[in-house]
């Protein structure tokens, strides 16, 4: 009888271990998105809401925490204040791997960011700029920024072409 408990014991271990498992992986699931969708992302990702890509609405950039990044551009006057969600939180929700993001604009520009900047760098994708939603033409709704007024080294040409504005895709490949 002793040997019956025991695994019976076991049993009930083992299933409470997959309830809490199959608790987490729920908890992990990535919504779908209520409102209208601004930002897919695709490729090399583990945590998909639409078929193949994981499809974000604004509610769902802003659940993820927002950044806010004041600094100049080479576009605008002054130095606006962006808010946006860190490239490297949505890498995290999505489950990305890989070394490059191909960020995609409504246009079809394509710029291959290399990932590693949104680890050295508190680099956003920024839906507010003063306060107010991006409009296409301001740049939105969905604009890659670097924080180059904190971070110097990225005044170049090299990184403003990875300033992406117009995102409708971002690749992680």
């Amino acid at each position: 009888m002793p040997k019956m408990l025991s695994s019976f014991a076991l049993g009930v271990r083992v299933l409470a271990v997959l309830f809490l498992f199959a608790g987490v992986a729920a908890a992990e699931a990535l919504p779908k998105p209520s409102g209208s969708v601004l930002l897919d992302v695709t490729g090399a990702i583990t945590n998909r809401n639409e078929g193949d890509k994981a499809a974000f609405d604004l509610a769902m950039l802003e659940n993820l925490g927002v950044t806010r990044i004041v600094t100049s551009t080479a576009w605008t006057e002054g130095t606006p204040a962006f808010e946006g969600v860190l490239l490297s939180k949505l890498m995290e929700r999505v489950g990305a791997t890989g070394k490059s993001a191909v960020t995609i604009a409504l246009n079809d520009y394509k710029v291959e960011i290399p990932v590693a900047d949104f680890a050295k760098y508190p680099v956003i994708l920024a839906y507010r700029m003063n306060g107010e939603l991006l409009k296409i033409r301001d740049k939105g709704p969905l604009w890659v920024v670097y924080p180059q007024d904190d971070h110097p080294e990225l005044k170049t040409k090299e990184t403003q072409a990875k300033w992406v504005w117009q995102v409708k895709e971002i690749r992680f490949k």
